[in-house]
């Protein structure tokens, strides 16, 4: 009986051994990605960490322990030296502030609630970082996200992390599946970020026990208005906070302080029933509100979409999936009615509260944890 000639595979899907597998892993400073490149590079591959500088951390956007801030920049780099295996910090800024950050303003402008870190993983770490990291002849790219890779009957297929309260599918529903054969998610099999922790410990990190960054990176604790103010000066202009009718109730000094679903702070008083913000109307300076029952949608316009699906998307008129149309919420049972290879309309079978353009609508595999990509809420 012949020997079967082919090596096993290694535990990134490549039949030769690690030492012979080039691996690029997105460092972004922070626990996760620190982890995934010591596993890597304990097992024994060929780790490259890069690191991108994203956007200026000098006095208008700084923000301590920001993603890929100064001191992101030196936590990555000591990883990289402690675990002996060589970094790179490419300039990414202008490309960042094209791809990302212009976006985000006009697009909160234009009444949007933007989700820049989609974008950016979009546009910069899976577009051009992904490019550079097969120019240094990579066999594939890792990244630290809390998402599933599975093989399937027809290649890679994008799935949810094993741990719910840190799944990232939201946040890297546009990944196509160009991009999803290419790149690797260590942690995603792991039951909860104790687990990374450790690990961290275990290859004695010195980031071991740095706290997670929770804000955008170019956002200083959230506070969207004070950066969207120094990027465009001319969203403080003043108007006027309207009813659904057009009635003026009160005023407003700049739209870039509201938000969809706001309910305080907007400086009206002596009604019966609490008013929300429903609209954002740049074009006439508008803030418009009504009743929390106006912030219902049960019908959501779909556009841009990613499809991840097995089958073609128009192959069918309907299907059935979840949805989440925020990255806090659990997934929700609706019907995807496709209008093209890149358009649907999706259907809430419970309506929900808060659904905004800008928003991600994500699509779900109802009967198991595979993600079927997704699109962008649009106002229709």
């Amino acid at each position: 009986m012949p020997l079967d000639q082919n090596p096993p595979l290694n535990s990134l899907g490549f039949a030769k051994a690690p030492a012979d597998t080039r691996v690029v892993v997105a460092m972004s400073g922070g626990v996760d990605s620190s982890v995934v490149a010591a596993m890597l590079a304990e097992e024994g591959y060929d780790v490259v960490g890069v690191t991108l500088q994203l956007y200026d951390h000098g006095a208008a956007l700084a923000k301590k322990g920001a993603c890929c801030a100064g001191i992101d920049i030196h936590d990555a780099r000591r990883v990289a030296e402690d675990m002996g295996f060589p970094h790179y910090v490419l300039d990414y800024e202008n490309v960042f502030q094209d791809a990302v950050i212009d976006e985000f303003a006009d697009s909160y402008l234009g009444g949007a609630t933007p989700v820049p870190c989609i974008r950016c993983n979009e546009r910069v770490k899976f577009k051009d970082l992904l490019e550079t990291a097969k120019d240094l002849e990579a066999d594939c790219m890792a990244t630290g996200h809390y998402i599933q890779r599975k093989m399937g009957a027809d290649g890679a297929e994008l799935h949810s992390a094993a741990d719910a309260s840190r799944d990232q599918s939201y946040f890297l529903f546009s990944t196509t599946p160009e991009q999803l054969d290419y790149l690797r998610f260590p942690l995603g099999h792991l039951p909860s970020k104790d687990d990374t922790r450790a690990l961290a410990a275990k290859y004695g990190l010195s980031v071991a026990m740095k706290p997670d960054s929770q804000d955008i990176c170019f956002v200083p604790n959230g506070d969207y208005a004070s950066v969207i103010l120094k990027l465009r000066p001319e969203a403080a202009d003043p108007g006027n906070i309207v009813d659904t009718e057009g009635t003026v109730l009160a005023r407003h000094e700049g739209i870039i302080n509201y938000t969809v679903g706001q309910r305080r702070g907007l400086g009206i008083g002596g009604l019966a029933d609490p008013l929300y913000v429903v609209k954002l109307d740049a074009d006439r300076k508008e803030v418009v509100v009504g009743p929390k029952s106006m912030l219902a949608t049960r019908t959501i316009p779909v556009r841009e979409i990613n499809w991840l699906g097995a089958a073609p998307l128009m192959s069918r008129t309907e299907w059935p999936i979840a949805v989440k149309v925020r990255s806090t919420r659990p997934p929700t049972d609706a019907i995807l009615r496709p209008l093209s290879d890149t358009t649907a309309e999706v259907e809430l079978l419970t309506p929900e509260q808060g659904v905004s353009p800008g928003q991600a609508c994500v699509f779900y595999d109802p009967d198991s944890s595979r993600i079927f990509g997704g699109g962008w809420i649009h106002a229709g």
